[in-house]
């Protein structure tokens, strides 16, 4: 499909006659009419299909009955069935745009009509071919909508990341609006564990938020009057009044969106220069069979006309694209089945024949290189300052909370019980355990937290986003098959940078919104690379989509799995090399 061809209803592209790509998706599930018509035809015509096959392997005479039954069974599978082709081959022919679909009609067409005269004066029939032919580009067209169909659906999945209603605050009290209704300015409560519905600053009260989708950061930031706040991000605890700035299509999360969209619309360098092939092949192929029925008009044996007529034809036929339709699904299906015993799930063959072309591989950090959580890394002072943080920290909802208390117990440490506890947004969390009044408190930027014990510093616990241990060994494997490494990561410069010094990264991106993701992998496109991206988030959806293969952690999120080609199971880097191996 050529993205600049824009219409304003479903149909195919005039150019290559593929169906068109909806500009925009809806949130909820819908039909999708152009997939369910495809089937049908598709079923029926196979249905018919085969007792045709039968029929012509059987037909050793020319005897007029097994064709007249051939003839009425073959005809609702070129005339209906095929259709779709003849429009789009006539449209080709009538736009100059030559393409599969001019071979499919011409040789379908002229196979059909053929053989239709044939039946009557008793020369072979190709019903067969045609109703063969017709019926295996069909299952090929089903299968490449089911492809759009799964694609799409990360679409969907990222506008329902926007709450459909928000709590507004006004003329003194509180009731909730449809987004739809919220307007730029209107001041809007956000609760505990409560999704973000629109771009502001935060006015009043503070909470801490989950921003992970946006900058792929596992630690939550804390949010206090006059912060940004983006839509579709959790607050995780606190409650806060937003100012709302962006709404509706103006958000960020919109523009996600919008980014995920064209991105599937574009076409790759490859799919261009294929354009180029097909105007040429086309051609050439009409003209070899206009010569050939010449040659045997002038110099084949008697009966010429039918000689001519059946080789002319024999030529479309063979080099009608039929086996698209048959090769496509097969290879999909190895290519699967032989991924899947290895952690590796392939979408289409495409990714799989680009994947060994690849120059150059796009990393995200947190969750494709990094676990993806925080984790405990150090503990620092007295011996009993992990297990009396857990202990007051069970009763926190902040994912540090859980990497201390997971480390204690990792560690086989007893934890108290805590008595008194209250969670302080923004600074952290005291409660007394067996009588010791502990304060477990966040300090600066750093992820880690300050332990103190009546009122005495005990104790510092660092934690951090681990490296995966498979990460190193499978980044010098690439680096040593000539492919190029580059991170780009919504993470704060130091920690990227510490992260692709341990890795032997030399190229590096830190501190990018979404956006600036895949405008960074189109520039590496325009430079003439093609390039693989891997990720795990949300905010990698964009770049996924544009990249020539998109790579996702099956520990990630759907948003990223169904925007990517390829997905690792396990999230181990390792399968990036075994799939290029296959």
């Amino acid at each position: 499909m050529h993205p600049q061809i824009v219409r304003d209803a479903p149909g195919f592209c005039p150019i290559c006659g593929m169906a068109l790509e909806p500009r925009t998706a809806a949130a909820e599930d819908q039909p999708n009419e152009a997939l369910i018509e495809m089937q049908r035809r598709f079923v029926v015509s196979a249905i018919l299909t085969a007792p045709v096959v039968v029929l012509g392997m059987l037909s050793v005479s020319q005897a007029i009955l097994p064709a007249l039954l051939q003839l009425l069974l073959a005809t609702p599978v070129v005339v209906w069935g095929g259709w779709p082709f003849f429009e789009r081959g006539w449209s080709s022919i009538v736009t100059r745009n030559l393409n599969m679909f001019t071979l499919i009609a011409m040789g379908t067409g002229t196979a059909y009509i053929y053989s239709i005269i044939a039946t009557f004066i008793g020369l072979p029939v190709y019903f067969e071919a045609a109703a063969v032919i017709t019926t295996l580009v069909l299952l090929g067209q089903v299968l490449e909508l089911r492809a759009r169909e799964r694609t799409s659906g990360a679409i969907r999945a990222l506008l329902r990341l926007t709450p459909r209603t928000a709590r507004v605050l006004m003329h003194g009290s509180e009731h909730d609006m449809s987004i739809e209704s919220i307007k730029p300015g209107m001041r809007i409560r956000v609760r505990p564990g409560e999704r973000i519905a629109i771009d502001g600053v935060v006015v009043e009260g503070s909470g801490v938020i989950d921003e992970s989708m946006i900058t792929g950061e596992p630690i939550p930031v804390e949010k206090q009057k006059g912060d940004k706040v983006t839509a579709g991000t959790v607050n995780t605890t606190g409650s806060f009044i937003v100012q709302a700035e962006r709404v509706g299509a103006e958000t960020l999360l919109a523009q996600i969106v919008r980014m995920v969209a064209e991105a599937q619309r574009s076409r790759a360098p490859i799919q261009r220069l294929a354009d180029v092939v097909s105007a040429w092949f086309v051609p050439i192929v009409i003209a070899v069979a206009l010569a050939t029925f010449v040659a045997w008009m002038l110099v084949g044996p008697q009966p010429r006309l039918p000689h001519a007529l059946v080789n002319a034809v024999a030529v479309l036929i063979i080099a009608c694209p039929c086996a698209l339709g048959l090769a496509t699904p097969m290879s999909v299906m190895v290519a699967t089945g032989k991924g899947a015993t290895a952690g590796i799930l392939i979408k289409n063959a495409e990714a799989l024949e680009l994947f060994a072309k690849v120059d150059t591989l796009v990393l995200d950090k947190t969750g494709t290189l990094t676990e993806g959580k925080p984790k405990v890394i150090a503990v620092e002072g007295e011996e009993n300052v992990l297990a009396m943080a857990a202990a007051v920290e069970r009763a926190s909802e902040h994912p540090l909370a859980a990497a201390i208390i997971a480390a204690a117990e990792e560690r086989g440490m007893a934890i108290g019980k805590a008595t008194d506890v209250r969670t302080i947004p923004g600074k952290g969390v005291i409660g007394r355990v067996d009588g010791h009044r502990v304060e477990v408190g966040r300090f600066g930027e750093t992820a880690g937290v300050v332990v103190t014990i009546d009122g005495h510093a005990a104790g510092r616990i660092a934690v951090a986003d681990a490296i995966k241990p498979t990460a190193p060994d499978a980044l010098r494997a690439l680096q040593a098959k000539g492919i190029s490494i580059m991170m780009i990561t919504g993470d704060a410069r130091s920690t990227a940078e510490s992260v692709a010094k341990q890795l032997g990264i030399d190229r590096v991106k830190a501190e990018v919104l979404p956006a600036e993701k895949e405008a960074a992998v189109r520039r590496l496109q325009e430079e003439g690379h093609l390039v693989a991206m891997a990720g795990d988030g949300i905010n990698d959806a964009p770049a996924l989509a544009r990249a020539e293969v998109g790579i996702a952690m099956g520990t990630g999120t759907d948003v990223a799995i169904e925007s990517a080609d390829v997905t690792l199971v396990k999230g181990d880097l390792r399968g990036i090399v075994r799939a290029r191996n296959l």
